[in-house]
């Protein structure tokens, strides 16, 4: 099972990139698509419709912001569209697929980093978020949670970690609610399973020379469910082509989507 999660920002500029060339080689089970910045409607053209996916858009409400996409091999038996909280919802930061035993969801989280104002709005999903993420836990079944977290964990997931502690990201209670999430709720990072190396990263700023340096932030994740956790077998930040600001995440699973 080989699961792929990208933050576009901007689905039609990535393709302009070769976004949707790339995607064809990599045959992928579950792809999972972040800040589309676009309406469904805009979205008829059939490059944003891969040939052997279903395709399942979730827009938001303000045009060309956020958004976010799931591509699959398999029809799931029920697609999510938003978490049923309608604040959160009208930005389009959250759908999920479920299949018999396994569900794969597309996050974005929100940044902060614009304002104290927005800031605050990520607090206060992260409290929401928080008991869905338990519930979640609770049922009978597995979870992949794909996404943009805007959040890097630990100093090993940001390059300059020592004046970014009171930059919205890498803020001290970000980090602990990730914590939390790993080793209270009982999530699993599944790159950190395989990969423990540093300077590992999935977003760069476009100011200055941050790509050329690997002046990068981990801030794109899957996170999992424990029993998931003895299937990851491969991972990789992809480089070799600039779609977006972010990389796209993949990893292989030994494990059959079902």
């Amino acid at each position: 099972m080989r699961i792929i999660s990208v933050n576009t920002n901007g689905i039609r500029a990535a393709a302009r990139k070769g976004f949707f060339d790339w995607l064809k080689k990599q045959q992928a089970d579950v792809v999972c698509i972040q800040e589309t910045k676009a309406q469904v409607h805009q979205l008829e053209d059939e490059v944003f419709h891969p040939r052997g996916y279903y395709c399942y858009y979730h827009d938001a409400q303000k045009k060309g912001y956020s958004g976010v996409a799931i591509y699959c091999k398999q029809k799931p038996r029920k697609v999510h569209m938003g978490i049923g909280l309608h604040d959160v919802d009208l930005e389009g930061r959250y759908i999920e697929v479920e299949f018999e035993k396994i569900s794969v969801i597309s996050l974005y989280m929100q940044s902060g980093s614009s304002s104290e104002e927005r800031q605050e709005v990520k607090f206060d999903f992260m409290r929401r978020f928080m008991p869905y993420l338990h519930k979640l836990r609770r049922k009978r079944r597995e979870f992949v949670i794909c996404g943009d977290w805007n959040i890097a964990h630990k100093q090993i997931d940001i390059k300059n970690w020592r004046s970014n502690q009171k930059n919205s990201g890498f803020l001290p209670e970000e980090r602990a609610w990730l914590s939390k999430l790993f080793d209270e709720v009982g999530y699993v990072d599944a790159f950190r399973v395989v990969n423990q190396k540093p300077h590992e990263y999935t977003w760069w700023s476009n100011r200055g020379q941050a790509w050329a340096n690997n002046t990068g932030w981990r801030i794109d994740y899957q996170i999992i469910t424990p029993k998931l956790k003895d299937t990851v077998k491969m991972t990789h930040i992809y480089k070799d082509e600039r779609f977006s600001d972010h990389a796209p995440l993949i990893i292989d699973y030994d494990h059959i989507l079902e």
